[in-house]
């Protein structure tokens, strides 16, 4: 295992709270119909994770989602109730209903892990399941029609509240509930600063 500098935080631990797949489906987006797997539903338990993702997950767009780098996206749980209250804040819902887990396009909702102390290359070990840590998520128009506000994807660069992507480097099964490790990569880049470096396009 690499030693990480010791001013870098070590190794951490967090908890798998909740697995979501989605299939292809029409979405509108600025009055246009397009195909989307945005919407993710949570499955029961467990599900196996290949090379290429999980089972039953779809994209609809592969030059730009899904593949070898981008097997699986992950969010921190955490983030949920700070989108709650930007929709609430947008006029998108006059309730404070929670966000379901997936609504933002996840596929693992994870908990104990945040984007400014997680590192390109550190690997979260699942179990027998071995996911390395490859990029941000940066947001597209699909992701403000979700979220029912158009300020939605400059929302998610500027507050840093992105997620990532995942390689699988070790396929198995996954399990809701499951704990994992955050074994230190080269921790060269967080995913905080990896999104701060592409920010520009996304906030002309």
């Amino acid at each position: 295992m690499t030693q990480a500098d010791p001013g870098i935080p070590r190794a951490e631990h967090g908890t798998l709270l909740s697995i979501q797949t989605g299939r292809v489906r029409p979405l509108m987006v600025s009055g246009r119909k397009l195909a989307s797997a945005i919407g993710k539903t949570p499955v029961t338990d467990q599900v196996e994770v290949g090379v290429l993702g999980l089972l039953g997950d779809e994209q609809a767009d592969p030059t730009v989602h899904g593949g070898l780098s981008k097997a699986v996206y992950a969010l921190p749980s955490e983030h949920l109730p700070w989108w709650r209250a930007q929709r609430q804040n947008q006029g998108v819902t006059m309730f404070e209903e929670d966000l379901a887990p997936g609504m933002l396009g996840e596929n693992l909702s994870l908990q104990g892990v945040l984007e400014q102390d997680l590192f390109i290359g550190d690997t979260l070990q699942l179990g027998e399941v071995v996911l390395r840590v490859t990029q941000p998520r940066e947001p597209c128009g699909k992701f403000n029609a979700v979220m029912g506000y158009s300020q939605a994807a400059k929302d998610m660069v500027i507050s840093g509240r992105c997620g990532f992507y995942l390689a699988v480097d070790r396929p198995g099964v996954l399990q809701v509930g499951g704990t994992f490790d955050v074994i230190p990569g080269p921790r060269a880049i967080s995913v905080l600063q990896a999104l701060q470096h592409k920010a520009w396009k996304h906030l002309r």
